[in-house]
């Protein structure tokens, strides 16, 4: 059984995807919640409080992503991996919204951007998360050309760029389409297949 402030914070945090920071109410958490205000200041001084919690929810296992836990001495192996971590983050979606199947899109962009807003503090550890996920790519793109893995005159950094530029466009065409809760999952064997095919090509490429 989930304790009071996990309850909390999964409810907020399908509140703030099915809106945003601003739209959502006090009254609309403790209406949902089904928690009485007395008990709800229990746990958290103010909204604002609560959504930087929401954000460390969801977002921290995104922010803190063990790289080393991946498979770094194969580029396929590394994204093939990195698409595992997104099944799980989709898990997060799937778990909050089990008994909402008629929701569209639970947009994570939207999350994100008001955290960015709100939040100095998360647009500088979201800018360092993004340079150093462009590193590791890089380094795994590398290491893939000196074992003869991939062939390609592309630079490491484009390359990485590239796979990252690609997962993001594919998430985004996916919110554009309002695809439902349920197939919200689709998109990551659609991004599968767009990477398989670009790492065909980068392992085959002529000199």
């Amino acid at each position: 059984m989930k304790d009071t402030k996990e309850h909390i914070l999964e409810i907020s945090l399908l509140l703030f995807l099915q809106n945003s920071y601003k739209a959502v109410t006090l009254s609309d958490i403790v209406r949902k919640t089904g928690l009485s205000k007395g008990a709800f200041y229990h746990y958290f001084d103010s909204k604002q409080e609560l959504f930087e919690e929401v954000v460390k929810f969801y977002f921290g296992d995104v922010l803190n992503i063990q790289f080393s836990s991946y498979n770094q001495g194969s580029l396929k192996g590394f994204y093939e991996d990195f698409l595992q971590h997104n099944f799980y983050k989709i898990g997060v979606f799937e778990k909050v919204n089990q008994s909402n199947e008629d929701i569209r899109n639970l947009n994570q962009y939207f999350l994100l951007f008001d955290a960015i807003t709100q939040f100095p503090e998360f647009r500088k550890k979201f800018n360092e998360h993004t340079k150093q996920e462009l590193q590791i790519w890089g380094n795994v793109i590398a290491n893939a050309k000196k074992t003869g893995e991939i062939k390609s005159n592309v630079s490491d950094e484009n390359i990485a760029r590239m796979f990252m530029y690609m997962g993001d466009g594919n998430a985004i065409h996916s919110i554009l389409l309002d695809r439902k809760s349920s197939e919200i999952k689709k998109f990551i064997g659609d991004l599968k297949t767009i990477w398989d095919e670009l790492y065909e090509l980068l392992k085959n490429e002529k000199e």
